[in-house]
């Protein structure tokens, strides 16, 4: 193997990996605005709003992200007049939007389960207090549930990022260049397979590992009170 020829390539694969990581970033806000309203629809007692809000999570949690991606960009086509008069069109040819909207959808539902059922752990005792001191809907669930919840689910939580940004690798099926798509185009070019295949996982594993050390920096801050009541407590 010779990696001379990555060397050569290799601001490339940064412009392909610095793709990867706004991919993620904006999947990620996106998907976690969409995630939380579908999390307390799950949990709501009306049939007419809990079920629709099962119907989307069951379904993107239970069809392959790729053949989502492949409905939403190669699918659109089929109704390219219904979405051309709604002004629309535009937006659904662009692979860049069928990508990011693929993987907002999936996350959305993925990261939706994750907090309804954070919010479901949350102590009733912490509720009750937060009622006790005059509390009550949006500002006690901005206040005590949500914070909680948060607390919670973020373990979870970080594993679905770290899945999402492995996952972006699928939107070069849809031309899109990020890291994966610029290794097969280069790989194409040059031949080299191992070289470049292997380049791009080393980039992803860094990745990866960059999130979840943040991730754990995250969690101790936000348990860093639990901890130290811990070391406080007699023994």
């Amino acid at each position: 193997m010779d990696f001379s020829v990555v060397w050569e390539y290799l601001p490339m694969l940064l412009q392909g990996a610095w793709v990867t990581l706004w991919i993620t970033v904006v999947s990620l806000a996106i998907g976690l605005a969409v995630a939380i309203p579908l999390a307390l629809a799950r949990l709501a007692k009306n049939p007419l709003i809990s079920s629709p809000a099962y119907v989307f999570v069951l379904y993107f949690r239970g069809t392959p992200l790729l053949v989502q991606i492949f409905l939403i960009y190669y699918g659109s086509g089929q109704f390219r007049l219904e979405l051309t008069d709604l002004g629309l069109w535009g937006f659904f040819r662009d692979p860049w939007f069928c990508g990011v909207l693929a993987l907002v959808l999936n996350t959305a539902a993925y990261s939706a389960e994750i907090f309804r059922g954070a919010i479901s752990a949350v102590p009733r005792n912490d509720i009750e207090a937060g009622r006790a001191c005059g509390m009550s809907g949006l500002l006690l669930f901005r206040r005590i549930t949500m914070p909680k919840a948060f607390r919670i689910g973020l373990p979870a939580y970080g594993n679905e990022v770290i899945f999402l940004l492995q996952a972006t690798s699928l939107v070069s099926t849809i031309t899109i260049l990020d890291l994966t798509g610029i290794s097969r185009q280069l790989i194409s070019k040059t031949f080299a397979v191992y070289e470049f295949y292997l380049t791009a996982a080393a980039m992803y594993l860094v990745m990866t590992y960059a999130l979840v050390y943040l991730f754990r920096v995250w969690e101790k801050r936000m348990s860093g009170h639990l901890q130290e009541r811990v070391a406080n407590e007699p023994h």
